[in-house]
């Protein structure tokens, strides 16, 4: 508890917006600390961010393969004018804890060092880590910045985001696109004075559509509650005056796809659709990222860790339309699956919390995944 209290302490927002971003350079070094007490072997890796933000490995243990209990570090941004309780200040009331991370996701970080308390790294065959990353909710240059190293930890990965204790092994992948059509402007009264972008986007709309359709009707998968990928169409702006020829017409679209699903390979058929779809109208297109993008990820039902929580569990691992920094573990080498004491429900809320009765299990389950991927790997 008294780790709970000090982590929901520690602010640590990010945020795509300067003036709410944070560093996590403090709690890291306080986690780090606290890992180090118990015999782990850390290293901090500083990224190219300001303010300071970090990533955590810390390893009991010796070996090639191991077990990775993963969490990130940072929370979203806040109104505390919504919230009942300080969000930097653990409270326990109505049997839960609340704070800012409660949920998502700093308590599990606590979690995974009380449950490997008590274990003696002499009897470990393979090693345990915790890795702690920063940024998941902004850029995800915490767990970028581990694929591109490359470097190799673990073989089993375990990611702590909440899904109510019901183990995950594949999500969808997300992607927030900009498409900009320019034309030129006039004066209302005589249209041949300009080209009207609305009206190009009005064709992109239709077309966009009509993609939306044919990626329905040829990906689909029953795991999913929404079982086909989804395109949102977010925000339009174009124009400035009633009286005048619209020069500049701007959408901003959110894609959801299915696993196997590549983001690049969707970006290039939207472009060359669209392109195709303006042909001979004289009208400018432009695509850009509105961020990088995560993968669609899936880790094959039969691969040892997700038989193994399925076992310890007794649930059939599922899987959710958020994403998570299971990709770039993926990456690495890693059979990852997300599993978590918190709900999604609960996570960017006001009022934000843990409920107490989701502790125990969540020990005994972690524990359980020590002593089979550390203590008795081979089986």
């Amino acid at each position: 508890m008294e780790m709970l209290a000090r982590l929901i302490a520690q602010p640590s927002v990010s945020s795509v917006s300067p003036e709410f971003d944070m560093g996590n350079l403090a709690l890291i070094e306080e986690l780090a600390g606290w890992c180090e007490a118990a015999g782990f072997h850390c290293e901090m890796t500083l990224l190219e961010q300001s303010p300071p933000k970090a990533n955590l490995v810390a390893t009991l243990g010796q070996g090639t393969g191991g077990l990775v209990l993963a969490g990130h570090t940072d929370t979203v941004p806040y109104d505390d004018t919504l919230w009942r309780h300080d969000p930097f200040r653990l409270v326990e009331r109505d049997n839960r804890l609340y704070g800012l991370g409660t949920c998502d996701m700093k308590s599990f970080l606590a979690l995974v060092l009380e449950a490997a308390r008590g274990f003696d790294p002499a009897d470990f065959r393979q090693p345990l880590i915790l890795l702690a990353t920063a940024d998941e909710e902004s850029s995800m240059c915490g767990a970028k910045a581990l694929a591109e190293a490359g470097r190799r930890f673990g073989r089993h990965a375990v990611i702590g985001e909440p899904t109510g204790l019901r183990p995950v092994r594949m999500h969808k992948g997300v992607m927030m696109e900009g498409i900009r059509v320019t034309g030129h402007s006039g004066h209302s009264s005589d249209p041949r004075l300009g080209n009207n972008a609305i009206e190009g986007m009005h064709r992109v709309l239709g077309e966009l559509l009509r993609w939306r359709e044919a990626l329905q009707a040829s990906h689909h998968n029953p795991a999913f509650e929404v079982a086909g990928p989804t395109l949102n169409l977010g925000r339009l702006h174009g124009g400035d005056n009633p009286n005048r020829i619209c020069a500049c017409c701007d959408l901003h679209i959110d894609i959801r796809p299915l696993p196997g699903m590549a983001l690049d390979e969707l970006r290039e058929t939207m472009e060359r659709r669209l392109r195709d779809v303006l042909a001979e109208t004289g009208l400018g297109l432009e695509t850009y990222r509105l961020f990088e993008g995560i993968p669609a990820v899936e880790t094959p039902a039969d691969a040892p860790l997700v038989q193994a929580v399925e076992r310890l569990t007794g649930q059939t691992a599922g899987a959710v339309a958020f994403g998570t920094e299971a990709p770039y573990l993926r990456q690495l080498g890693m059979d990852v699956v997300v599993l978590g004491p918190g709900d999604i429900a609960q996570a960017h809320q006001p009022d934000e919390y843990l409920a107490l009765d989701r502790i125990t299990p969540t020990l005994e389950l972690l524990r359980a995944l020590i002593r089979t991927f550390c203590l008795s790997p081979e089986r």
